[in-house]
């Protein structure tokens, strides 16, 4: 692995581009892969330079366990510079990855509203887009009017868990989006998500399938929320709605999660509070033409982030290298694509963008997963060339 995971020179991006709006106040975290260092590096963004911060911590998620690490970043001229980010974007200097590599990467589900709605048509339709229409139409008017606005877990919602009961509409996916207790599931496995600029993958043999933009949280082995980034949690409806035992296969596929551009961290400037007033936009141009958007307001969320990480991270369940934590999105498209009544679904070539001012855009093009770069360079890669470059004799030295 040297990367191999950019999409062609024609469609690459710009370091203004992807930054926050608020680049030059803003403390970004990320990782690259570096073709001066022969290997992946933790980094941070400082004024369209990527410096190595190897000497503070050989992997990101040992860099998000240092206590003080706001303090210890506040002098870029610290680090070595391995190129400016423009150079990594076109692939001469290395790539970028995803921010993340050790951690676990876990996900909330139906924690909004309107997708829990989308939830439950899936299940209904039993995967077929045909029928969603139909069921959105009859659903939508009884649950709709009581889902908006309910507190999870709290007695109004048990009153409405009650009301459904009575009517016949009780779904598995209301008892996790208004019940007490979250769903929680794993998204991906370490070291497998893309970054910026890569090829995200869909199962050649689903016909409804779609993006999910979501805020996702970086978590401390002790449950301490460090910053967050942008996630694309894609999605297969049709394999989900068959049967909510497929969740694995319509969640993990080759290149089905995506993160980045990088991990902000909380400082004076920028704390959970401005994650919980973000509003997370979608973009997907099509090669035909098509075009969808979307938002996604985070102050619509039936859970608090803080609840949903008590119940990710607890003493009932530990993750020693951290987390990286999707927190759920709103947004399930609806917007006919191949006929009327179908709905949205994804289509080679599409590109993805999800962004919000304060975390930057995340951006993607879509091909589906045997086709995209195979996830090659796993844990025990990484260990071999840590070792080869000194990085963990270093580490057990100091």
């Amino acid at each position: 692995m040297s990367g191999g995971f950019l999409v062609s020179f024609e469609q690459a991006l710009s370091a203004e581009s992807i930054q926050p709006a608020d680049a030059s106040s803003a403390m970004l975290v990320g990782r690259v892969w570096s073709k001066t260092a022969g290997g992946p590096c933790p980094v941070l963004i400082s004024e369209g330079e990527v410096f190595d911060l190897t000497p503070l911590a050989a992997t990101i998620s040992a860099l998000l366990e240092i206590d003080g690490l706001v303090d210890a970043l506040r002098d870029p001229s610290r680090f070595a510079s391995l190129g400016s980010l423009d150079a990594f974007l076109r692939g001469e200097a290395g790539d970028l990855l995803a921010p993340a590599d050790l951690q676990a990467v876990k996900a909330a589900g139906v924690t909004f509203a309107d997708s829990m709605l989308e939830r439950v048509i899936e299940e209904q339709a039993k995967g077929d887009p045909l029928r969603a229409q139909e069921i959105r139409g009859r659903l939508a008017p009884v649950l709709g009017d009581n889902l908006k606005g309910l507190v999870a877990g709290s007695d109004k919602a048990a009153e409405v868990k009650k009301l459904l009961q009575e009517l016949g509409l009780w779904s598995q996916y209301l008892e996790v989006g208004i019940g007490p207790d979250a769903e929680i599931f794993t998204k991906a496995q370490p070291m497998s998500s893309v970054g910026c600029g890569a090829y995200i993958g869909i199962h050649p043999k689903s016909d409804w399938n779609n993006p999910e933009p979501e805020v996702v949280l970086a978590v401390t082995s002790k449950g301490k929320i460090v910053g967050a980034t942008l996630g694309n949690d894609v999605n297969l409806r049709d394999f989900e709605g068959r049967s909510a035992l497929l969740l694995s296969k319509a969640k993990d596929n080759n290149a089905s999660c995506s993160i980045g551009p990088f991990i902000r961290l909380f400082d004076g400037a920028f704390t959970i509070e401005d994650v919980k007033q973000a509003e997370v936009s979608l973009v997907v141009d099509g090669k035909e033409g098509f075009k969808m958007t979307g938002i996604s307001p985070m102050s619509a969320i039936s859970r608090s982030p803080e609840d949903l990480v008590s119940q990710l991270l607890n003493d009932n369940h530990q993750y020693p290298d951290g987390v990286v934590f999707f927190l759920g999105t709103m947004f399930a498209p609806v917007k006919d694509r191949r006929g009327t009544g179908l709905g949205f679904t994804h289509e080679i070539g599409d590109r993805v963008e999800i962004s919000t001012p304060r975390l930057g855009r995340l951006v993607n093009w879509v091909d589906h997963s045997d086709r995209c770069p195979k996830w090659s360079f796993g844990l025990g890669a990484l260990m071999k060339n840590l070792a080869e470059r000194g990085l963990l004799q270093a580490k057990r030295e100091g």
